[in-house]
């Protein structure tokens, strides 16, 4: 049991029970997922009268989504501190892309040349972490919601807007790695 829980899934087991979480949203009556809402839950129920975006009820449309936030945060803890501790597998390919890139240190989740406090204070560190991540949450509020929310529950729903969000994203990424990435790396 202790090896289910700590090794990876294989995609044929991980991507049905992602799917999954479609019809069981529909079962019980709401029809978005994802996680870019949560924050306006969390603000919601932090601050409930003083912004007029912020008053609905949170308890009946968003409880379940801050729950599953929670259990995003507890799980990469408990993996972090518990989980048998492995490298990441990355094709050769990939490899010898990120090392023109000068990114060598492939142990761990992430290169440690540019998520780690040392790197954050350079501009090669600061750009992907924190223009990087403004822009991911810039483009989740003008889309309306994040890469899971369209793509899972927005395509199963047949919504074009989704469909159109989730071609962006993927331009987006396509544009972000082939040349934005090698200009600032």
């Amino acid at each position: 049991m202790a090896s289910f829980v700590s090794a990876p899934w294989p995609w044929y087991v991980a991507g049905p029970a992602i799917g999954l979480f479609v019809p069981a949203l529909l079962i019980v009556g709401n029809r978005l997922f994802g996680v870019s809402s949560s924050l306006r839950h969390l603000c919601s129920a932090i601050v409930p009268s003083r912004i007029e975006y912020f008053r609905y009820d949170w308890k009946r449309t968003g409880l379940w989504n801050l729950v599953f936030v929670a259990g995003i945060l507890i799980g990469g803890i408990v993996a972090a501190h518990w989980g048998a501790p492995r490298d990441v597998a990355i094709s050769e390919s990939t490899r010898l892309a990120l090392t023109r890139l000068h990114i060598h240190d492939f142990s761990g989740l992430a290169p440690h040349e540019l998520f780690a406090w040392p790197a954050f204070l350079t501009l090669r560190g600061f750009i992907p972490v924190v223009v990087g991540g403004f822009l991911v949450g810039f483009g989740t509020a003008y889309a309306g919601g994040c890469t899971s929310g369209h793509a899972i529950s927005g395509l199963a729903d047949l919504q074009l807007p989704s469909l159109i969000a989730v071609v962006g994203f993927f331009a987006g990424g396509l544009i972000a790695t082939h040349f934005l990435l090698p200009l600032f790396l």
